[in-house]
Order: C-alpha cells, then structure tokens, then sequence
C-alpha cells in the first residue's frame, strides 16, 4: 500500500531504521540499539544517535533522533531532508519514496513540459532542484574563506557548477559555479533564489560585473537558517547572518538581500524580540529605523546590533572569531546571551 502521508512515510523509514542510517548518515556506526553520529548533516562525531528499534510510535520509538549537542530531534524524513540539503517537503517525500522503493505520484505532463518564464519562482524552485549540497564543494570553501566556519543547518544553501550568468540582454551567455541561496516564505515555501557566482577556486567571487543576483517573489521573504521560536535576527547579505551564525549557531537568521527587502521583511507569528543585524551605511540605517517602527507598532521588541566596519562578515575577517563574539555578547540582552550563546559554546557545537 502506498504511503499516504509523512507519518506513514515517516514509519515505513523507522521499520528500515539502520538502512536510511548506513545510506544518508555513512560517518556514523551502530552501537547496540542505537545510530552515532556528529550530526544529521552526516559529520562525523558521536552527538547524533538515531534509536534503530522500538515501537512504531509514541516514546522510544524506532526512527527518532536526538542530537545531544545541539538539543534538536527528529524522526528520519529530517534526517532525508537534511543530509541531502532540502527544503521543499516535496522533494524529501520523492527522496524517501526512491529509498523505500514506493511507486511515485503520477506527473503532471503539462507542468513537466512547461517552460518557466525566467525569474518566476518556478524558475528559481527548479534551479535549486537541479543544486546539490554544499559539503566538500567550492561553496564550502569559499565560505571558509571568508571566516564562516559554523555551516550547520545551511541546506537552504547548494551548489550549482555551471551556473549561468548573462551580464546583460545582448551579451552571450557565459557559466559560472554558484551558490544557490533558496529564498522563502514564512511557511518554508521557495519563492526565489540568490545566486553567488563564484571563481573555480573557491577563494573570491566570480570575475563578473555583478556576481550577486536574485530571482524570484522576493518582496517579505528571505533565506532563512532556523525555525523561529520568539527570537530571530534579521539582516541584509547572506555573508553577514552567516557570520552572526558563527556566534549565536542557535538563534534563527533570517537575510533578506538587500536593505529595501529588509525593511519589508514579514515577521513570523511568533515573533517577540527582533534582532536587526544593519550594514553601517546609509541605507542599511533607514532600512533599520522603518524595522523598529514596523516592529514596535506590533508589540516586537526590535534591537539592532552594529559591526565595528561595514558588515559583520568584514568584523569577522577583519578581528576574528573571539572579538566578533566579545562584541555581539554586550549588544544582545543577557537572557539570550546565556541561551543561545554559552549554553551553545557550553555544549561543544561551534565547529
């Protein structure tokens, strides 16, 4: 019988237990009943344990995860999700159905031959379909390079090697490798895509007149990195959250693309403190200033936190790990130091 649903796909992954194991989280080991793993990301290390047998549902059931390092858990369509980098529930379902060898749905023929108007969120939902993870690509390093270590929970960020890039209306097409940065919606939706074009080096962006462009329904939308709870930050560049990231791994971001989308950002239901991470100049000032309006106005509180030079990625490379961390700790209010940044350092999962 066919999986109708995420409990019954979710089930059917727990009763093949340590096969999903041994397949999308390979650096782990069987140890007794258990799955040991660094992450759900795949990394080596013992945090992560997957229980391999137990009831089909309810407490201590086969299937579920813990990772003891970061405080998350799930069952294993996140771990699908995850270790694979994607976003869409619909293509962790279409990974889960070819792992367990269950029929697909039938395809919508007219929508398969369609061709998507460029820059239309179907277009950008296509490109990052055709994506891969960044682990062990020229994406990694080339974040690396720029000083962002902590890359957990980045599977809304891929890799695509010859992307392409039209430096204008008459001007041949030419393909670059990028960094495809899915854009979406409050619900999780991708409404557009970012792309960072990048040299094949990994060290430095593409040698193109504008190797950062963005497609898609961008307007209140952003790349996301975390589920928000009552806290977030909010910032403009991908490179400036990433870099908060790598002091406050726990804390939902939020970056918006520019200063224009990230006065219009809209602001999940749950919603009670807002960081804003503003870029020193003078657009980056007028978009926060509208933020705290828009926020105070609907009972959030908002706080905007200031780099030192233009961004917090050129605060990261420019004083190093420590000084960013020393700087950001005075700026946020001491109950969220303790919660997202010492217990998080606490526990070992800064990487």
């Amino acid at each position: 019988m066919m999986a109708r649903d995420a409990t019954e796909l979710a089930q059917r992954l727990a009763c093949n237990a340590e096969a999903v194991c041994r397949h999308y989280l390979s650096n782990g080991r069987r140890e007794g009943g258990y799955w040991l793993v660094g992450d759900v990301r795949n990394t080596p290390g013992r945090s992560l344990f997957v229980r391999l047998r137990g009831p089909a549902t309810g407490k201590g059931a086969a299937g579920k995860w813990t990772d003891a390092a970061a405080g998350d858990h799930g069952d294993l369509l996140d771990v699908i999700r995850e270790s694979y980098g994607l976003v869409d529930f619909s293509d962790v379902v279409a990974e889960a159905r070819r792992f367990l060898s269950l029929p697909q749905p039938e395809p919508d023929h007219e929508r398969q031959q369609s061709i998507a108007p460029t820059g239309s969120a179907e277009s950008a939902r296509r490109l990052f379909a055709m994506s891969k993870p960044i682990t062990d690509t020229i994406v990694e390093a080339y974040l690396r390079q720029r000083g962002i270590t902590t890359l957990r929970g980045t599977g809304n960020l891929r890799f695509h090697p010859s992307c392409y890039y039209r430096p204008d209306p008459h001007s041949p097409t030419e393909t670059w490798p990028a960094m495809i940065a899915a854009v979406t919606d409050r619900d999780g939706k991708i409404t557009g895509v970012h792309r960072t074009w990048l040299d094949p080096s990994g060290q430095d962006k593409a040698p193109i007149d504008t190797p950062r462009r963005a497609m898609g329904h961008l307007l209140g939308n952003g790349v996301r990195f975390g589920v928000v709870h009552d806290v977030m930050a909010a910032g403009e560049g991908i490179e400036t959250m990433l870099s908060l990231r790598c002091v406050l791994p726990a804390m939902p971001m939020v970056a918006a693309l520019s200063a224009v989308h990230l006065a219009a950002i809209l602001f999940p239901t749950p919603l009670r403190r807002l960081y804003i991470a503003r870029d020193d100049d003078p657009a980056g000032h007028n978009a926060a200033a509208s933020l705290i309006d828009r926020a105070n106005q609907v009972g959030i509180e908002a706080i905007v936190l200031s780099p030192r030079l233009g961004d917090f990625n050129e605060d990261l490379r420019a004083f190093g790990i420590d000084a960013l961390r020393a700087a950001i700790r005075v700026q946020i209010v001491p109950e969220d130091v303790a919660r997202f940044m010492d217990l998080v350092a606490s526990t070992g999962t800064e990487r």
